[in-house]
């Protein structure tokens, strides 16, 4: 085994993008392989071997996700886990599912509200016992329940990723909102250790709103609100997931979607403005997205809204991230949505995500000139209690483009994930910095459970400061952030949303106790 620690080291990623590029085939233990991988992410029909084929209409409308909202205080509803069929991008697929669609329905709430689930775990029994290594994928039908970004207690029927929520019985969950949380754009998906990537890969997600953050913001609250999840689809020539070497080979068939759709119609009127909740699903990539011939103005990150608007060409999101944009049409006629070109230690994925189709008479709707404070207050030096710095790490075999899964680690601070073990115990009431190393030569995403954190720098370089709770750390650099650990004692979990990093081991528990 050798640590990767320099960016001259061969990785598997380099070796089987360069192999792609160069259109040479990989080998994927039965799959269709990079071929097919290629020819999908080029917009073209895949060549027809095994993989079930299903009917594509190229002009298909973007389908939103059903809404379940609040009423009275309480959100009251049941997610079934189960199996599904769905037909996307020309393929037949047999997915784990919530309430049998990709995504599963979008959750409303508001600050204060209480959300109650009764989790339904209708998948099959597991074939396969807990292996003697817990960092090896396992046990793909057991799960449980994650309110990503969500500042809510991690401990007994809430947001508590410990749960085993085994095949053929339910669960209650039971989360009560703060009614100081944050307004804006969370999502929700699986957190079961050893099944969460393939779950996630398989379209087990959904959007989790808290409603209310810009509701005098005239201009914001006028525009028609569309959800837009983002994943990469995966599959095996049989249109399953059943197997971890499905989705840790580079070469799958694989290819973007949106909302369970692949390059879906997106309609607007032109001079008309769109808010759209932006969630990046993806399994493992970070996507650089784009839409030709207009400017994305962001309003919030990470489900906290901003202080100004900000106009961007392209947004790098990483998975586990959620943007939220405003869109204003220009002439009228049809743009790409789509993934463009970015470098995360190798080729993030190319391709489209959604068409614009600009029609109709115009509509005259405005910008906002300016919006509200942001709702957290920064935090300045002499809050700070404590400091603290991690790092992430890769052990890659000699040759990693020939290896398989079993054969990496993936690492915090040279330790691989152990649920029974707590890596960082923090006193109730601490107001804590930290820096998160990255010394690999590709990139890793930091996300942490249950408080959002204040980005203060990036590679030692001071940046505009921000709040988050999914930030990508630069490869061979480092992210800087601040962070208060006020009202919520118990366990949960840091990690790397790269789910394939997190899955193998690229995890840590932190118990925040009262002193």
């Amino acid at each position: 085994m050798t640590r990767v620690g320099g960016a001259a080291r061969i990785t598997r990623r380099r070796f089987l993008r360069a192999a792609m590029g160069s259109g040479a085939l990989v080998g994927t233990g039965g799959l269709v392989g990079a071929a097919a991988r290629s020819w999908a992410m080029e917009g073209h029909d895949a060549p027809p071997r095994g993989v079930p084929r299903a009917p594509y209409d190229l002009d298909a409308a973007l389908v939103e996700p059903e809404v379940r909202r609040a009423s009275g205080g309480v959100l009251e509803t049941r997610l079934r886990v189960g199996y599904a069929y769905r037909d996307i991008g020309g393929y037949r697929l047999n997915m784990r599912s919530y309430e049998g669609g990709s995504p599963g329905p979008t959750l409303r709430v508001r600050p204060g509200d209480t959300l109650r689930i009764r989790l339904v775990n209708d998948l099959p029994p597991n074939p396969d016992p807990a292996p003697a290594d817990m960092t090896l994928p396992h046990q793909f039908n057991t799960t449980n329940f994650h309110f990503h970004g969500g500042h809510v207690s991690p401990g007994a029927l809430s947001d508590n990723v410990f749960r085993e929520m085994e095949p053929g019985k339910a669960y209650d969950i039971a989360i009560a909102v703060p009614s100081d949380h944050p307004a804006g754009t969370y999502w929700y998906h699986p957190h079961r250790h050893g099944a969460a990537d393939i779950q996630i890969t398989s379209g087990m997600m959904g959007a989790l709103i808290v409603e209310g953050d810009f509701d005098d913001v005239p201009e914001i609250a006028a525009a028609r609100e569309r959800v837009l999840i983002v994943s990469e689809v995966l599959f095996d020539h049989r249109g399953t997931i059943e197997g971890y070497d499905t989705v840790w080979p580079e070469a799958v068939p694989r290819f973007l979607a949106v909302n369970g759709q692949r390059a879906p119609v997106i309609r607007m009127r032109p001079g008309e403005v769109q808010r759209w909740r932006i969630v990046q699903a993806a399994h493992e990539d970070n996507l650089r997205l784009a839409l030709a011939g207009h400017q994305l103005d962001v309003i919030a990150l990470d489900g906290i809204a901003l202080p100004g608007m900000r106009a961007a060409e392209s947004l790098v999101m990483a998975p586990g991230q959620r943007a939220d944009v405003l869109v204003r049409a220009g002439a009228p006629g049809t743009y790409a949505l789509e993934a463009v070109a970015n470098d995360q230690g190798y080729p993030s994925p190319v391709g489209p995500l959604a068409r614009l189709v600009v029609e109709g008479e115009p509509l005259a709707m405005g910008l906002p000139a300016a919006l509200k404070p942001a709702p957290l207050a920064a935090i300045r030096d002499e809050e700070v209690t404590n400091r603290r710095r991690i790092w992430f790490s890769t052990i890659e075999p000699e040759r990693p483009e020939a290896a398989n899964y079993q054969e990496f680690a993936f690492l915090v601070c040279d330790t691989a994930f152990d649920p029974a073990r707590v890596d960082h115990r923090i006193p109730l009431g601490a107001v804590e910095e930290w820096v998160v190393e990255n010394r690999d030569p590709s990139d890793h995403v930091f996300h942490i459970h249950t408080n959002p954190f204040e980005l203060v720098a990036v590679n030692g370089a001071p940046v505009t400061l921000e709040w988050h709770d999914t930030v990508i750390v630069p490869r061979n650099g480092s992210i800087t952030f601040r962070s208060r650990f006020l009202d919520f004692t118990g366990r949960f979990v840091l990690h790397c949303h790269m789910m394939n990093h997190e899955e193998l081991g690229m995890m840590q528990v932190v118990e925040v106790h009262a002193p």
